[in-house]
């Protein structure tokens, strides 16, 4: 591919995890807007909970989620006693006849909890929500975090699936970004996860860290293979300094050039695709009889926060300092201050910091980004069958834009958009030309490759 394509086309777009994107947020939206949305739930409807711990016992230079450093353990005792008193609240307020399908754990770093402490957590949960007898309970994983009493805790929580981040193995990148983790370690957790019963496991996999090359990340995918994970996803490390200042103790001069960050990923693609995996929206792989990959087949995968999901609840609640929420009227989120989290909380306040009120048209472009992300078209008919009249003028526009695409990465014919082999790698770049609040703002966002 052209080096002058590339460059063009790879420049910095937001990730589609939501629509509008977290960076228009604003603080109209607060915790009385949010408990009247949780009360418009009905009885019947499905609840995705998930639940944000913020501490890691050190702090991996390369992280982009909101979390914090800590040797202690006090600090996490107090918050989980935050935490069951946000869930008192939001359980006051959701109506008891909906449904919990899927739980997930997430961080920082769950497994830093006690094991009597996951325990007491799931209880609580349980206490106030209605758990469908098969919901889904996935949790990230720090091998370096993880004992034989921990695993035997996730077991009696009915862990589902285990997402254990792997990043890199080569030792000289593993310093880099402060995270050092060994294969064999890596192997252990899945091992004993799996011993325990659990029926899914996924592996997370970086490319564009410093000191990658090529050959270093086709080493570590090779290593991955050998797990023989169920899930694979192949994120582009993402370096936003500006947002995350720990990212300056990495040396930039030693960061991959977009050029080298393309190659990487295209060979770590094509390695996995030939080992029998599925290749899914932009950076996942899974098996093929995985729910991802039976969900992608079947057009009702789905894209949210948590990136690439089966999980078609009507509902995200989010718990926990800066955690997101996905309700149908839009999106909410917690304070990130955890000492300001944990004030509210304790006094019955709902932790609401800012959201967005999704409109018609929102609703419209969101629907459309979302397809292009989990699907690399649209139909019009679709479009109108869900939204009718009110989609045309979004509809003339994505007419115009297949017609005025002189590069080949778009194809529109029979009321069908979709985008072609050459243009999925950009397909973030093609998303923003949907997007009414791109450009708009002082929204920041890493590079689309």
């Amino acid at each position: 591919m052209q080096k002058e394509f590339l460059r063009k086309h790879a420049g910095p777009a937001p990730r589609y995890t939501s629509y509008p994107t977290a960076p228009h947020f604003h603080a109209g939206i607060d915790g009385e807007v949010y408990a009247r949305w949780l009360r418009e739930l009905k009885p019947g409807q499905s609840l995705s909970l998930y639940v944000h711990i913020p501490y890691c016992d050190r702090l991996c230079w390369f992280c982009g989620c909101n979390t914090k450093q800590t040797l202690k353990y006090d600090p996490l005792k107090t918050y989980l006693e935050a935490l069951e008193n946000e869930m008192e609240t939001l359980a006051g307020l959701i109506d008891p006849g909906c449904r919990v399908t899927a739980l997930h754990l997430g961080g920082g770093s769950p497994t830093m909890l006690r094991p009597e402490d996951m325990i007491s957590l799931d209880k609580a949960l349980r206490s106030r929500f209605h758990f469908d007898a098969d919901a889904e309970i996935s949790v990230e994983m720090d091998p370096n975090d993880l004992t034989a009493d921990k695993y035997d805790a996730l077991a009696a929580i009915g862990m589902t699936r285990a997402s254990i981040g792997v990043q890199d193995f080569d030792e000289k990148v593993q310093k880099a970004i402060n995270r050092e983790q060994t294969f064999e370690q890596t192997a252990e957790v899945v091992e004993q996860v799996r011993a325990r019963g659990v029926r899914s496991v996924n592996c997370d996999v970086l490319y564009g860290l410093p000191h990658q090359t090529r050959k270093s990340v086709d080493r570590t995918i090779e290593q991955v293979l050998t797990l023989n994970p169920d899930r694979i996803a192949l994120f582009g490390y993402a370096h936003v300094p500006w947002m995350k200042t720990h990212q300056k103790m990495i040396d930039e001069s030693v960061l991959p050039d977009v050029t080298e960050r393309f190659a990487q990923m295209n060979r770590a693609a094509s390695t996995l695709t030939m080992a029998g995996y599925t290749a899914i929206g932009i950076d996942h792989f899974a098996l093929p009889a995985d729910s991802l990959a039976i969900a992608a087949a079947s057009g009702s995968m789905r894209r949210n926060f948590q990136g690439y999901t089966s999980d078609t609840a009507d509902a995200l609640i989010g718990m926990g300092a800066s955690s997101i929420g996905q309700l149908p009227q839009g999106y909410i989120q917690n304070q990130p201050s955890t000492g300001e989290y944990q004030r509210q909380v304790n006094s019955g306040r709902l932790p609401v910091v800012r959201g967005f009120e999704l409109s018609n048209e929102d609703r419209i472009r969101a629907r459309i980004i979302e397809l292009l992300m989990c699907d690399f078209a649209f139909s019009f008919a679709t479009i109108r069958h869900e939204f009718g009249g009110a989609a045309e003028s979004i509809l003339d526009e994505a007419e115009y834009l297949a017609n005025c695409n002189t590069e080949g990465m778009i194809e529109f014919s029979g009321g069908l958009f979709q985008i072609t082999p050459r243009g999925k790698p950009f397909v973030r770049s093609v998303a923003s030309a949907f997007d009414g609040y791109f450009g708009t703002g002082t929204a920041r966002h890493s590079l689309a490759v």
